[in-house]
């Protein structure tokens, strides 16, 4: 069952949300769902990070690759528009001033979770018709630091936040 902090914690996110213009519930739960996916992304690959670290191996699954992701290319096949996949990471994008952050998941965040897994992947059937929402900013800011501070360590907190949003729904 989910704990009073933490639902002390999704009610000033779907506060956020109201105030900041997303008044859609659904689209509340949209924006918050992939704000969370991307989160377990990054914890993940961390995962896979320290277990290769520790076992001086290279890691065997690598989410965000090395190098840069380039999104744009000039008709000579030079990069217009790239960013470090690094940068794509909750860990890395949580940390950018508003406007930066903003960007990077505007214009690459979500071209990246779109083309996850290759084009032909179940995944990326799923996710291609993702969308990013967050109309400001500052509102993208106030969410991430609020969805930062939800412990995601216990299994059951999933569920138990995902049943909680839905009830608001209904």
């Amino acid at each position: 069952m989910i704990s009073g902090e933490i639902k002390s914690q999704v009610d000033k996110i779907w506060d956020a949300f109201w105030s900041g213009g997303i008044s859609n519930p659904l689209e509340v739960i949209e924006q918050i769902t992939y704000l969370l996916f991307l989160r377990r992304l990054d914890d993940l690959h961390t995962l896979a990070e320290n277990k290769a670290t520790r076992l001086k191996k290279p890691m065997e699954r690598r989410i965000f690759p090395e190098g840069d992701y380039v999104l744009e290319k000039s008709e000579s096949g030079e990069p217009l528009k790239k960013r470090p996949y690094d940068h794509l990471r909750w860990s890395r994008f949580q940390h950018f001033a508003p406007p930066e952050m903003y960007a990077v998941v505007n214009e690459f965040v979500f071209p990246f979770l779109r083309t996850l897994g290759g084009d032909d992947s179940t995944y990326a059937h799923h996710m291609k018709d993702a969308r990013f929402t967050i109309p400001t900013p500052a509102l993208l800011a106030k969410v991430v630091d609020l969805i930062a501070n939800i412990p995601m360590d216990d299994r059951d907190t999933k569920g138990d936040l995902y049943e909680y949003m839905l009830s608001r729904v209904c």
